[in-house]
């Protein structure tokens, strides 16, 4: 057996996260609204309109995002690093550090979260998968990939599904108001 896995792994990833998801938090609104023209010209057959997210929208998804990262973290903090909850989550973690580079080639320009891919959230994962493997934690490997390519795109929809629920909730009795009284 290797060494201990060092809290900085597990919590870790909870912190990579938040520092990336800063990012997210203050880029993505915006950038939904204002890249729109330009995405649709390269892309047309996207319907970007229906893509655009309000800040509100972002910051339920990402609160929301926080809570998986954090219940994640926790499993692997308690199982020092074998939870193959936990080890699933690195992996679309580190996945989702591909992915906006990716998007970032494809639009040929900057898209949220591609300046922290690089630098946080990709370095990050890579050392951590090290020091589980030194701390002789058996890793999934393929499977903990499989998992987190299975789990990255279920979850990131799930997430931005509940946050359009909870950020369009219907209006209550004086927004039912005003918005009859425009109608009439």
């Amino acid at each position: 057996m290797g060494e201990r896995v060092p809290a900085a792994v597990t919590w870790g990833m909870l912190a990579a996260w938040m520092v990336h998801d800063a990012e997210e938090l203050a880029t993505m609104a915006s950038w939904s609204r204002t890249a729109s023209d330009r995405l649709g010209a390269r892309f047309p057959w996207v319907p970007w309109e229906r893509l655009e997210v309000s800040q509100r929208h972002v910051n339920v998804a990402i609160g929301l995002m926080g809570g998986v990262m954090a219940g994640a973290s926790a499993l692997g903090a308690r199982t020092g690093g074998r939870s193959p909850a936990f080890q699933a989550v690195l992996a679309a973690f580190g996945l989702h550090g591909v992915v906006h580079l990716a998007q970032a080639a494809a639009a040929r320009g900057y898209t949220p979260g591609v300046v922290t891919a690089p630098l946080v959230v990709l370095p990050f994962s890579w050392w951590a998968w090290r020091r589980l493997k030194a701390a002789g934690v058996p890793t999934g490997g393929t499977c903990s990939t499989v998992a987190g390519l299975v789990i990255f795109p279920l979850v990131t929809a799930g997430v931005h599904a509940a946050a359009h629920a909870l950020s369009h909730r219907a209006p209550g009795r004086a927004g039912r108001r005003a918005r009859r009284e425009r109608w009439f």
